[in-house]
C-alpha cells in the first residue's frame, strides 16, 4: 500500500506560479510511474502529465510548456511546477502513483482567480 499526500496548492492570480508536492511512502517509489491529473467542478478527471522511473516524461497538450514535473527519489517525492497559470487550470490536482497496482492522493485545490 502506498499513501500519497499533496500539498502545495491555493489561490493564485493568472500569470502566477505555484509548485506541488507529493510525498510518496514506502521504499519502491523509485520504481513507479507517477503523476499529476486534475478534476474541474462538473467535469472528469484529466491526466496532466506522467513521470517514469527512468524520468522520462509526458504532458497533456494543454499544459503548452508551462508546467514540469520532477521527481526526488531520495526525497520520495514528486514535484508538479505550473508557471503561467489560467483561469481553466482552476481544479483540484491529484497525485497518482502507478506500478502493479495504482495509487491515488486526496487532492489539492488549485484555484486560479484575479
Amino acid at each position: 500500500q502506498v499513501q500519497l499526500v499533496e500539498s502545495g496548492g491555493g489561490l493564485v492570480q493568472p500569470g502566477e506560479s505555484l509548485r506541488l508536492s507529493c510525498a510518496a511512502s514506502g521504499n519502491a517509489f523509485r520504481l513507479y510511474t507517477m503523476g499529476w491529473y486534475r478534476q474541474a467542478p462538473g467535469k472528469q478527471r484529466e491526466l496532466v502529465t506522467t513521470i517514469t522511473s527512468g524520468g522520462n516524461t509526458n504532458y497533456a497538450d494543454f499544459v503548452q510548456g508551462r508546467f514540469t514535473i520532477s521527481r526526488d527519489n531520495a526525497k520520495n517525492t514528486v514535484y508538479l511546477q505550473m508557471n503561467s497559470l489560467k483561469p481553466e487550470d482552476t481544479a483540484v490536482y491529484y497525485c497518482n502513483a502507478q506500478l502493479y497496482n495504482i495509487y491515488w492522493g486526496q487532492g489539492t485545490q488549485v484555484t486560479v482567480s484575479s
